[in-house]
């Protein structure tokens, strides 16, 4: 698989927001047993971003690893 350039940058985008939305969502549902308040749309954008900068170099470095075993 080929990575697909400008075409993954601008699929990034609307993934971004449906992944808050979702953050969300859950963070409506589960507050009550994890013990935090629910939040709105924008803290849910918040917390998104920081889950792909965390998880996105980590996602990166298994990819370039995988790629060099071939």
């Amino acid at each position: 698989m080929q990575p697909a350039g400008f075409g993954a940058i601008a699929a990034a985008g609307p993934i971004f927001f449906f992944c808050a939305w979702i953050v969300m969502l859950f963070a409506g549902v589960v507050y009550d047993e994890v013990g935090i308040t629910a939040f709105g749309y924008l803290d849910a954008m918040k917390v998104t971003i920081a889950l792909w900068l965390a998880v996105a170099p980590l996602v990166g470095t298994a990819a370039s690893a995988h790629r060099g075993k071939r």
